[in-house]
């Protein structure tokens, strides 16, 4: 029978979780073994069809962070969409870091983009930091480029939330926006759609990245509060 807790102790990096723990704040170093994810991915393609990996995902909650990243990277390879919909549902309320919950990359959503999308917004709305947080990262990560309606960017520009890491994603998502969908994204800024932190952040990110062109970030700039 397959250990899957014995397999991860054995990958166990403490060098690399002293790191992790510095980049994770409010979680304890005790519950990090500090697994590199190249390994975490291996292992999950290993055991990804085994009895002993659906045992694992519905053992929750896990103790460790390493843990939750593996049950993070097998559920973004379940390749039904009814299944991965029950496993994020069953798992989103244990993620407690922006590190899992931003491992969470659903492939199944690239094929089922309509049928994912009225889960996504679901979980936007939650109380919940880190199911709102994915929420927005996955209408970042498949609803920007060919399945974009300009719709998108309302419902991300009416959260309001006094949660860092929810606040952080929205600003990445409009970042993204800006070097995906400029011309439908702007006019929000332009607008002050989001809350203040929120757009400065977004804007100063736009301008960080190499999507954007240099006249748009100017443009850009004049429009920080």
């Amino acid at each position: 029978m397959l250990d899957i807790r014995g397999r991860l102790l054995a990958l166990e990096d403490p060098a690399n979780a002293d790191l992790q723990f510095k980049l994770a704040p409010g979680l304890r170093r005790e519950d990090m073994l500090g697994i590199r994810f190249p390994a975490l991915r291996q292992l999950a393609k290993e055991i990804q069809k085994s009895p002993e990996s659906a045992a694992f995902l519905a053992d929750l909650p896990h103790r460790y962070f390493d843990e939750n990243n593996l049950h993070a990277v097998l559920i973004s390879g379940i390749r039904d969409l009814d299944a991965c919909v029950a496993a994020l549902d069953a798992f989103l309320p244990h993620v407690d870091n922006w590190c899992t919950c931003d491992t969470l990359i659903p492939t199944c959503f690239k094929k089922h983009t309509g049928e994912a999308l009225p889960h996504i917004r679901r979980w936007m709305g939650s109380a919940h930091t880190y199911t709102c947080r994915f929420g927005i990262g996955a209408l970042m990560r498949f609803y920007l480029d060919g399945d974009f309606d300009p719709e998108y960017l309302s419902w991300v520009a009416e959260i309001r939330s006094e949660e860092y890491y929810i606040n952080m994603m929205i600003a990445w998502y409009f970042a993204t926006a800006l070097a995906k969908q400029y011309d439908a994204a702007l006019p929000l800024i332009q607008s002050r759609a989001l809350a203040s932190w929120t757009h400065n952040k977004a804007i100063q990110k736009a301008i960080e990245s190499f999507r954007v062109t240099p006249e748009h970030k100017e443009a850009l700039r004049k429009l920080k509060v």
